[in-house]
């Protein structure tokens, strides 16, 4: 697609009766005026509208003038004068050339313009008290339909033109809006919320995770206690999936060019994927996925109907070239580990193997108190074929995307269809939740591929003695655990379960002569296998309180005289502010029972 249907398809999409969207675009051009009747040397990029606001982009090449987020404020209050001017907002369709004349000093409208003539889309202006944009809008009438308490400028970024990173990097204003002044406090609190939830801030405070420069972009570092709670997690995946007839395998992180030639990844993902090394001559490739290796061990011996479904899982490394502009801590890295398994069955197995894996998402999501998550069904989109391996065969499509659905169906989950977003080889589901910002977010897939088993030769000696192709279900429950690990921190702000605590409780004496019986309750509760510290420092009670608070350790048990006397400990609980006296067994039984629940 070109540039300039992206720009008028999907910078300009107008939502039927949607005043707000029309409020937030109008808010975009009025900030590109205020800016530009302060500066009018600034060059416009674009600005669109997006989930709860809108920006614009800006080059300050040579001016000293650039914005910073302390200047927003200045910003706000000329948009504002503006706003109080009922200024109102007249379309005009005009001719290439007419808009190259309007335009002739703003060269990133004049490329639109040539991108907009090229795939034959109409071309308007926006025409607002003197300032004119590039726009097919929509737009509202007049300034005066915004409430001047609704809006907000937010922050400033870079931002490279049209997304690429070989172009120009402008300068991005955001900002926020909306009807009324109640909706705007409440996404500002939830923000504001959000931000304290960081999987990124916690990562520092807690001590879970890094980034090193000397490393890399995007190659995250585990310490202790994120190492801690990721083996966790994988060792609950790894004892699930053996109950669920899953077998292990390892594979290597670089691979002979040749198999992706043969899984389609060169021809349909090679821009994700890092440049190759050469290695005698040869050229290899970083694993940017674990399928094509797992086909490679199915292809290991004749495989028999009766030996599937055959469910194969890794917990694969694999590295992706992520552009930098999108690195976002554990959620967009360039090395991560997926929770990894392909299902090889028959056709006649397909629709029972997805449902099983529809309850294994339910079973798994439970445990981690995740309640509120829903399906995308993802289809292909036939109009546009380079994308797909083989879209030509439609039956195989059609029979693949009818088996997801009817599963979807016949679990009794609600879904939602989403054209243009399978895979290359098949139709997936998608499931989907709801991150810290309320926004939705993407944290498993399952994907449905009658195709790589062609590819690959992959076959299997069916009930009449005959080859036969298997049908393959890839599958990640937790998708990668890097992913997982930074919404769990999100979802839980850092108040993990007590079973996945690395320190579960902390002794804390109130004087030094009690080291000697917080020992002996440490004892108790290592024998008991509870995570506990004894924190022996010279400090006062209530800067060790605050100190095990700010760590988010679930437990605070206080012991002085009282305590060592009744043999009992005075229990600080996380979640609440009342402090419970109780004696060692009682506590042990607690926390024993909260980490059998999960809790």
């Amino acid at each position: 697609m070109s540039f300039g249907r992206f720009f008028a398809n999907i910078i300009y999409m107008e939502k039927e009766n949607d005043k707000l969207e029309k409020i937030r675009h109008s808010l975009a051009h009025l900030m590109a005026m205020a800016i530009t009747g302060k500066h009018p040397e600034v060059k416009l990029g674009i600005g669109p509208t997006i989930e709860n606001g809108f920006y614009y982009d800006f080059d300050f090449s040579g001016l000293d003038h650039s914005p910073t987020e302390e200047k927003l404020p200045v910003l706000e209050g000329f948009m504002k004068e503006l706003i109080a001017q009922d200024i109102k907002f007249e379309k005009e369709e005009i001719s290439a050339s007419k808009a190259r004349e309007i335009f002739q000093d703003q060269p990133f409208k004049l490329e639109l313009i040539d991108e907009l003539e090229k795939s034959g889309e109409k071309i308007s202006i926006y025409k607002s008290s003197g300032f004119i944009d590039l726009c097919a809008g929509p737009h509202i009438e007049s300034s005066k339909e915004i409430n001047l308490d609704a809006f907000k400028l937010t922050k400033v970024a870079g931002a490279y033109w049209k997304g690429g990173e070989k172009n120009k990097m402008l300068t991005r204003i955001y900002g926020v809006a909306f009807e009324g002044r109640k909706e705007l406090d409440d996404y500002l609190k939830m923000v504001e919320e959000a931000e304290k939830r960081d999987h990124r801030k916690l990562g520092k405070e807690l001590e879970l995770f890094m980034i090193s420069e000397e490393v890399g972009k995007g190659l995250p570092l585990w310490l202790p206690n994120g190492a801690f709670i990721r083996k966790k997690l994988e060792d609950y995946m790894y004892h699930k999936e053996l109950e669920n007839g899953y077998k292990y395998i390892y594979t290597p992180i670089i691979a002979h060019k040749k198999l992706y030639e043969t899984s389609g990844h060169l021809a349909h993902y090679k821009e994700d994927m890092y440049s190759p090394l050469d290695i005698e001559g040869e050229e290899y490739y970083l694993k940017p996925m674990n399928c094509p290796h797992h086909h490679m061990i199915y292809k290991h011996g004749q495989k028999s109907y009766k030996d599937l479904p055959l469910r194969l899982s890794e917990f694969g490394l694999v590295h992706r070239f992520e552009r930098s502009g999108v690195l976002t801590g554990l959620i967009r890295a360039r090395a991560f580990t997926q929770n990894d398994s392909h299902i090889y069955c028959k056709k006649n197995q397909l629709k029972s193997e997805l449902m099983e894996v529809l309850k294994l998402f339910k079973e798994v999501y439970a445990d981690f108190n995740i309640v509120d998550f829903w399906y995308h069904l993802s289809l292909p989109d036939f109009k546009n074929e380079e994308k797909y391996g083989d879209i030509k065969d439609k039956k195989m499509w059609e029979e693949s995307v009818e088996m997801a659905e009817q599963a979807l169906k016949d679990f009794g989950v609600k879904y939602e269809k989403i054209e243009g977003e399978a895979t290359f080889y098949g139709p997936k589901i998608d499931v989907q939740t709801k991150n810290a910002l309320g926004k939705e977010d993407t944290i498993a897939t399952v994907q449905v591929d009658f195709y790589s088993a062609k590819k690959f030769d992959l076959n299997f000696i069916n009930e009449k003695g005959e080859k036969e192709h298997p049908v393959i279900i890839h599958r990640a429950i937790m998708g990668s655990f890097d992913r997982f690990f930074a919404f769990l921190t999100e979802k839980t702000g850092g108040n993990f379960p007590v079973w996945l605590s690395p320190v579960q409780v902390l002794i804390l004496p109130v004087g030094e002569k009690f080291n000697d019986y917080g020992e002996k309750v440490l004892a108790e509760l290592k024998s008991a296998g509870i995570r506990a510290e004894l924190d022996e420092a010279n400090e006062t009670l209530g800067k060790k309180i605050r100190a095990g608070k700010t760590k988010k350790i679930p437990y605070l048990l206080v012991v002085g005289e009282k305590e060592k006397e009744a043999g009992t400990v005075a229990v600080n609980f996380r979640d609440k502010p009342e402090q419970e006296t109780m004696s060692v067994g009682q506590f042990t039984k607690l926390v024993q029972k909260e980490i059998a629940e999960k809790k």
